[in-house]
């Protein structure tokens, strides 16, 4: 018998590790808060604020090679958009959250966005440890502390992909779709505060490539 499997084409996300002068560069946007940024979110966080890419420093240096291993990889989701016209790229968007106990983001996506990512800056719980606690004791559960992924199959089913946190996973930014869904389960008994950053990038239709 010749039997092949099939692979049906699907999208996916790219898991980069930032270095030193890139993480750098990161805090010191967060020192610059440009307002508060919960009213543009979806989650149940107690402070959210928008920062700015100065100089576009990480656009230039990070995100473009992201967008064009993505490109690579699985193909521009911007030639989706209908337009006659080639438009770039930008960073529509940029905010850092400070994550507490008990707080979380909901499933969502992000809107008027390509291409989302999200890094993490801080992360002050072990997911190990946290599965041990009372409230997770006793349970199947993998999610308490966690970042998820979530998914249709090719049979309309539900699926996930998680990343446990801790803290080796500071300085790792993930680059996806924006329709790609996701959620930050809660941690507990931490005082200390879990700290990421999120941005969107769109296409500025008012700039043509020619």
């Amino acid at each position: 018998m010749n039997i092949q499997s099939v692979h049906p084409p699907n999208v996916g996300w790219l898991e980069i590790k930032l270095n030193d002068d890139e993480m750098k560069h990161l805090w010191n946007c967060c020192e610059d808060h440009k307002g508060d940024a919960k009213p543009n979110l979806a989650g149940n966080i107690n402070n959210s604020q928008e920062i700015e890419d100065k100089d576009n420093w990480f656009f230039n240096n990070v995100l473009v090679n992201c967008l064009d291993v993505y490109s690579k990889d699985f193909g521009n989701l911007g030639n989706s958009i209908p337009t006659s016209l080639s438009h770039p790229y930008f960073l529509n968007y940029f905010w850092v959250n400070y994550q507490r106990e008990n707080e979380f983001n909901p499933l969502h996506k992000h809107s008027n966005a390509i291409y989302s990512f999200v890094i993490w800056m801080k992360i002050p719980t072990k997911y190990e440890e946290q599965k041990q606690l009372k409230i997770a004791s006793g349970t199947k559960t993998r999610t308490i502390s966690n970042f998820a992924f979530n998914y249709l199959d090719i049979l309309g089913g539900s699926n996930g992909f998680l990343y446990e946190m801790s803290p080796e996973v500071e300085g790792t930014m993930l680059f996806f779709p924006s329709q790609l869904q996701h959620q930050v389960y809660p941690f507990y008994d931490c005082k200390e505060e879990r700290i990421s950053l999120s941005g969107n990038i769109a296409i500025d239709t008012s700039r043509v490539i020619n």
